[in-house]
């Protein structure tokens, strides 16, 4: 994500129970079973033990699944917490596979209508529901915050990423164009033209999901989108959000499911109404799905797992390659999928590189999104943090060296890890073949641009990678050389809506976002007319 912030206020004090705004009135609190809940009069407060959230829009906050324009319940629900403190915040229906086939079903009778609608009637409801996104940024910046526990700021760069791609799919929707093709039969003139493919279900929060949702709109597609389980209540916003724009009944659905999940990733990969699957993940449930999807034949794209080598070359202009690895390696403490995973430093500049990027990972402060001078947040939950504490083990007991953090931070939360960097670490640890996916940095030491090119290539996936390097022929070399789907050339931040998204060999297929976005959500039907001569 395109995110380089640095958090310098708030409209909300996390010491108090209270908005700090001295303007603010009176709450109303009462107790219900998921927590306190403050309305007033211009808003609603959702209370956690660490921060106080009060949306302008109390609407977005919704714990019901979004099918057919309509708030729907389930017979079962499971709990999101608060990543700071494990928590809850609040609970989702846990749907069956029946409701989800029925989710589908009205999707599939929606599609039979808005495929038809025209492109600039398509195009209006995209803008409109960008309108919105941005008029009521900090709302879901502040949902994005609770849920997944980055800084206020970073999760408002996440909404300004996201509808970013809501406004290019707008504009793009209006330019499915087709073809007129010369014949070799006199008599016979051949066209193409681009038809939407269908119901498109996919998963993730809302800057992934943007980029795969406005495009299969943008086509005349109708969507189920199935978030992560840990980040639901950012994708119910964006439905209620949709449903404000006037997005027509079962065009947009957002199912939530955790306990039924395998079930109802089946049935949407295996259910003949469904016509496209775009998935975010990892690469075995990538696999998974493939293999699934291939009983009915779905068109698929995948994002899938990273491994992104950031390479640093000894003519780089050293402060600017420190300051993009920060940028790359910790936005979002590490937890994206085109983060550097595995540095690279020529041995020249090693030992300088090490102790100034050091320098700057001691300045930051971890802490609760919502305090005031945090930087990075907690990891998503205890699962990630087992994977680092698994990594750490693995890399001290092969010799690297703790330059900066290496240590759990209880006293923060349970979900906390210092901001790590390692040195003297060699391919045979753990995290030059496996994808971190977390605030731990290793800077490897390499010799020739020959052998770091066979070292970042060494890997099975291939989604993003970034160097340094102000000679202009190895820019070049280098970049065409790195197995990966996006490059970075001096630049530690490379998303764009303009780009084409997506990566090579086992990181996926496909691309999501710029000119060939649309493409993904698009058939070509070939026209061939007789007699004209």
């Amino acid at each position: 994500m395109k995110i380089n912030y640095v958090f310098r206020g708030a409209n909300v004090d996390a010491t108090r129970s209270r908005p700090s705004s001295p303007h603010a009135l009176p709450p109303l609190l009462f107790q219900s079973t998921h927590g306190f809940f403050t309305f007033r009069s211009k808003g609603m407060c959702l209370l956690s033990s660490c921060s106080s959230v009060q949306l302008a829009n109390p609407e977005l906050y919704r714990q019901k699944a979004y099918v057919n324009s309509e708030w729907i319940s389930a017979s079962s629900t499971f709990s999101i917490c608060d990543p700071v403190n494990n928590k809850e915040i609040g609970t989702c229906p846990d749907m069956t596979r029946e409701q989800v086939s029925t989710a589908i079903d009205h999707a599939y009778t929606a599609f039979s209508t808005f495929r038809k609608t025209s492109h600039r009637e398509r195009a209006t409801f995209l803008k409109k529901l960008y309108d919105l996104c941005i008029k009521n940024k900090d709302d879901l910046a502040k949902i994005i915050t609770w849920e997944n526990g980055k800084p206020l700021a970073e999760a408002k760069g996440e909404v300004d990423y996201g509808a970013s791609f809501i406004q290019w799919f707008s504009e793009e929707a209006v330019r499915t164009y087709g073809k007129v093709i010369p014949s070799s039969t006199a008599s016979n003139r051949i066209m193409s033209i681009q038809q939407p493919i269908g119901v498109t279900p996919f998963n993730f929060p809302i800057a992934m999901a943007t980029r795969k949702f406005a495009a299969a709109i943008a086509a005349g597609c109708t969507v189920v989108w199935r978030p992560g389980n840990d980040v639901p209540f950012t994708a119910l916003a964006v439905a209620q959000l949709a449903h404000e724009a006037g997005i027509p009944k079962g065009v947009f659905n957002v199912i939530t499911t955790h306990e039924n999940t395998k079930l109802v990733g089946e049935e949407l990969c295996t259910n003949p109404k469904i016509k496209k699957i775009s998935f975010t993940g990892s690469t075995n449930v990538g696999k998974l799905f493939m293999k699934q999807c291939s009983s009915t034949m779905k068109k698929v794209s995948f994002e899938l797992g990273g491994n992104a080598p950031f390479i640093v070359f000894d003519d780089a202009d050293l402060d600017k390659a420190i300051n993009g690895a920060i940028v790359s390696k910790f936005r979002g403490s590490g937890q994206t999928c085109i983060c550097a995973n595995r540095i690279y430093v020529q041995e020249g500049i090693y030992s300088e590189f090490v102790k100034k990027f050091s320098a700057k990972v001691a300045a930051f402060q971890p802490g609760s999104g919502f305090a005031q001078d945090t930087t990075h947040g907690p990891l998503i939950h205890s699962r990630a943090l087992e994977k680092i504490q698994e990594l750490m083990k693995d890399a001290m007991s092969k010799g690297a060296k703790i330059e900066q953090g290496g240590k759990e931070l209880p006293d923060l939360g349970p979900n906390f890890y210092a901001p790590t960097v390692l040195s003297n670490v060699t391919k045979d640890m753990k995290f030059a073949r496996e994808e971190i996916f977390g605030p731990l940095a290793p800077i490897f030491r390499f010799k020739t641009e020959k052998e770091v090119i066979e070292l970042a290539n060494d890997t099975d996936v291939g989604l993003a990678g970034y160097f340094y390097s102000q000679d202009i022929s190895r820019v070049w070399r280098v970049a065409e050389a790195l197995e990966v789907g996006m490059v970075g050339v001096n630049t530690g931040a490379i998303s764009d809506a303009a780009m084409p998204f997506g990566g090579v060999k086992e990181s996926g297929l496909g691309r999501e976002g710029g000119y060939c976005g649309l493409d993904e959500y698009l058939q070509i039907k070939a026209i061939t007319m007789g007699g004209l001569a």
